[in-house]
């Protein structure tokens, strides 16, 4: 089997735009994944357009060669743009050799250990202003099965905060608290807002609240400013989204600079480097709870790795999305009254594209949102559940 092609298709996705990746052979077995970089849409198609003259005609289950050479052979290595262009190329990659043997990716990447993982809802707040608001939401989210609730309460904090501010911030968390009860798990996302006196004064007040992590509390590359954060933090403190590869999260792990790890598969090398991520955190019995905000195929490979990661804790997804969502792929997820989502079992990642609803949906501009006002603004307000629901309790 040979390579043939390697494209991009972009899809609009009201908060950023989607970019999937397309491996074609020659023997008519087509490889999917997901490349969605927000604010660098344009960069990344064009790293895969590289990455397409490289890879044609090599053989697309040789995959740790390829990837190998493929770093090896470049100049500029690492950077967001040109990993998120890798590590889609190596899950389309194991997607076409899965899809060749019938079987689902986590079959060739040691099995399973388990056939569903606890999701956190992402994306429920959509919309909301007020405490009364948020509370109201998470309310209805709970209902829909989710036991988990995140985000990102600072508004366009930067840096420091006054403490009125930070007082006013937290009036939406202490009434979501009270709204879904003590046994509903919050995780407080930072957006990598805070310098350390700030961070470490946010996170003493947020214990009241008892978050099961407070994430991103620092901008990502102060890795020494993390480990100060965390040795004053009473909540635990959790990072790794915008880290890239192993190269980032030795150092960041061997430092003890977090207490959850968060590899986005998108970013960080694809699924073999997230298993040895994941491996590394495990010798610190540190548990794996990787980025997941995007789109139907970056979930598809991260439930693959909650299929074979033995210290895979958490799943992030969003409670709702745009309503097509549904339209431009097979992605059917089962949600359990008991907020895990079930691990699905086509062959590959276990999911097609419909590129003629793609189409339906061209790229659209979106200015990125994370120190302005419209941060809470991530989904539009005809948002949907995507999620088949069960009625019963699995297990």
């Amino acid at each position: 089997m040979k390579i043939t092609n390697l494209d991009t298709v972009v899809v609009d996705f009201y908060r950023t735009n989607l970019i999937f990746v397309r491996l074609s052979t020659d023997e008519g077995i087509t490889g999917v994944a997901e490349a969605t970089l927000e604010g660098q849409e344009h960069a990344v198609v064009g790293a895969v357009a590289v990455l397409a003259d490289a890879v044609r005609g090599k053989d697309p289950t040789r995959i740790t060669e390829t990837i190998y050479q493929l770093n090896r052979d470049a100049y500029w290595r690492g950077g967001p743009v040109s990993m998120t262009a890798l590590s889609a190329l190596e899950m389309a990659m194991w997607d076409v050799s899965a899809r060749a043997l019938g079987v689902p990716v986590h079959r060739m990447l040691g099995g399973q250990v388990r056939d569903r993982v606890r999701a956190y809802a992402n994306g429920w707040f959509s919309g909301a202003r007020t405490p009364e608001d948020f509370a109201e939401a998470a309310v209805q989210t709970i209902g829909q099965g989710f036991r988990g609730l995140k985000w990102d309460p600072f508004e366009a904090a930067d840096l420091t905060l006054e403490p009125r501010d930070l007082k006013r911030m937290l009036e939406p968390v202490a009434a979501v608290r009270a709204a879904v009860g003590d046994d509903v798990e919050l995780f407080i996302e930072g957006h990598g807002r805070f310098d350390v006196p700030t961070a470490i004064r946010v996170a003493r007040e947020l214990e009241q609240f008892n978050p099961v992590f407070f994430e991103e509390p620092c901008p990502p590359d102060g890795i020494d400013s993390l480990v100060e954060i965390r040795s004053k933090s009473p909540v635990p403190i959790a990072a790794g989204e915008r880290w890239i590869g192993r190269s980032t999260f030795v150092p960041a792990l061997g430092r003890h600079a977090v207490d959850y790890v968060q590899p986005d598969v998108t970013h960080a090398g694809g699924l073999m480097e997230l298993q040895f991520i994941a491996t590394l955190a495990a010798s610190q019995y540190i548990p794996f709870a990787p980025h997941n905000p995007s789109g139907p195929l970056s979930t598809a490979a991260t439930l693959q790795l909650g299929a074979m990661v033995p210290n895979f804790r958490y799943l992030e997804i969003m409670a709702t999305d745009v309503p097509w969502r549904s339209e431009i792929s097979s992605e059917r997820l089962t949600l359990t009254e008991d907020g895990d989502v079930l691990i699905p079992e086509g062959p590959g990642l276990g999911i097609e594209l419909d590129f003629d609803a793609i189409a339906e949906h061209p790229y659209t501009p979106h200015p990125m949102r994370i120190f302005t006002d419209a941060v809470a603004d991530i989904r539009p307000p005809d948002a949907r559940s995507f999620f088949n629901l069960e009625t019963t309790p699995v297990g």
